[in-house]
């Protein structure tokens, strides 16, 4: 009698021949665009860094270009590394670009293609997009949600004076991230973070981030995605799948009661519970689109904003005086006031520099969560078949040398006086994309980072803690979607005179 080992090698082994024959490159008269040459079956697979991919796609456009071909077993793949490829494709091209791949966790994570971040290119999509710019992320809807903000950057503020009398060295890493879950919550739930069940709420976010860049054999050999039941990739997801969906519903539930609290009325899900009970959209507006939607506020509207407030504040602390020339503008402008809100924001043009200059090389999402073409076309000469995946490497654009002038150094000047924006329209700055695909809730989480920065600044003259060197901070990144500093910040913040 077999047994079921000898059985999974031979039905492994057979699926292999099957796949190479089946997928083994085919001569085409097409001009493609350059790319490191892979091996049978697996592609370029095998020398991936799932890791740090950005880094290591960024030394590998050096070698092949800035318009690279690869293959991730049997899924054909381009990688864009430069401000002028990237016009090329995204401006040109957009509507061929437009698409989403359908990896496994993309569609378990958007209800099979409900939501609006990871679902592809079509009527639905359309719609949904259309309706959360003109009413969710609305510049309107923004402004709404400004008092929420100001208590929560000023609960930070004061916890952080506590700290600062008592000498205390303050995890700026953690405030940020406990700062934008809070707004996030409220903003989008109507609900504290508290109430959310901040240990359940933090699990299952860290867990959907890992997740999102965790491999399965179904994505790239359709035909061995049974060996992701074995390794527990499914099982795992799946698990990860209903805790999320279990607060969606918990939230919806809330929120359908009619004697809920005032702090439920007019957050993210309450317009779209709003909007699906009125059939606002020439389509049908499920419950699972609101899922879906609710779970792009809860994965992409946490952690990039605390990502870009960390690293801001470590590249000030390394440039001390870059630190002195954003805390002189703050304060000039503020005087005794106390407390910056929104209306001064206007009036700090160095400060949106800072964030402009710290978007371009720490950018949250570094390598583009990956398109779809869904038609052929041409980039540069260069043929890009349907059905290619396409990733837009944020972090080498912005250290293109044909665009940016000394791209290596944080020089938050260099946008002074400068039309160059990181709204999808220059091509040399796309931390939020561009185009069909570009981040529908940027105004939202930039709002909270430059509310944030600027009463970081106005409030402390930070220093590291006794003994460290400007030189000893870390700059190595985490591993995920998000770019996250790997070692906490950690300063010691001494109070302005006005906050005394």
């Amino acid at each position: 009698m077999i047994s079921i080992m000898s059985f999974l090698l031979l039905a492994l082994s057979v699926s292999i021949i099957f796949l190479f024959n089946l997928f083994r490159p085919k001569k085409s008269e097409a001009r493609l665009p350059p790319g490191p040459k892979g091996l049978p079956l697996i592609g370029n697979l095998h020398e991936f860094d799932p890791m740090h991919p950005h880094l290591y796609l960024y030394e590998l456009a050096k070698k092949h270009g800035p318009l690279m071909q690869m293959k991730f077993g049997c899924r054909p793949a381009i990688v864009i590394s430069s401000a002028r490829v990237a016009k090329l494709a995204l401006k040109n091209n957009d509507l061929a670009f437009s698409g989403r791949p359908p990896l496994i966790g993309f569609q378990k994570y958007s209800y099979n293609g409900k939501d609006i971040t990871l679902s592809n290119y079509n009527e639905t999509w359309r719609e949904m997009r259309k309706l959360s710019l003109i009413h969710l992320f609305s510049v309107k809807q923004v402004v709404s949600f400004r008092p929420l903000r100001k208590d929560e950057v000023s609960t930070m503020i004061q916890d952080m004076i506590k700290k600062s009398v008592s000498s205390e060295v303050i995890n700026l890493s953690r405030a940020a991230f406990f700062l934008t879950n809070r707004i996030i919550c409220r903003a989008g739930f109507g609900k504290k973070y508290d109430e959310m069940g901040k240990r359940r709420f933090d699990e299952c976010l860290k867990e959907t981030q890992e997740l999102c860049v965790a491999f399965f054999f179904g994505d790239y050999f359709p035909f061995l995605g049974w060996l992701d039941k074995l390794t527990g990739m499914n099982s795992r997801l799946e698990k990860n799948f209903r805790d999320l969906d279990k607060i969606y519903q918990e939230t919806i539930d809330d929120h359908l009661d009619p004697n809920r609290p005032e702090s439920m009325r007019g957050d993210i899900l309450d317009l779209l519970i709003q909007l699906k009970q009125e059939q606002a959209a020439p389509v049908p507006i499920e419950w699972e689109n609101v899922k879906g939607i609710l779970m792009n506020v809860f994965i992409a509207g946490t952690d990039t904003s605390a990502s870009l407030i960390v690293w801001a504040m470590t590249a000030l602390i390394k440039k001390p005086e870059v630190m002195k020339k954003a805390q002189e503008e703050v304060r000039n402008v503020l005087g005794n006031k106390g407390t910056v809100d929104e209306d001064d924001i206007q009036n700090l043009p160095y400060l949106k520099a800072i964030i402009k200059e710290t978007l371009r090389l720490f950018p949250p999402t570094p390598l583009s969560v990956p398109r779809e073409t869904i038609q052929k076309s041409t980039v540069d000469g260069f043929e890009i078949p349907e059905k290619t995946m396409v990733y837009v490497n944020v972090h080498a654009i912005g250290l293109d040398p044909e665009y940016w002038e000394n791209p290596t150094e944080f020089l938050p000047d260099r946008f002074l006086n400068s039309a160059i924006d990181y709204r999808g329209h220059d091509f040399g700055l796309l931390p939020f994309g561009s185009g069909r695909r570009g981040c529908p809730g940027m105004n939202l989480g930039l709002a909270t980072v430059e509310l944030a920065l600027a009463n970081l600044l106005y409030s402390f003259d930070w220093e590291l803690p006794h003994g460290m060197k400007k030189e000893d901070i870390d700059m190595e990144v985490s591993p995920g979607v998000t770019s996250h500093k790997k070692i906490d910040l950690c300063l010691v913040g001494k109070c302005y005179e006005y906050n005394i």
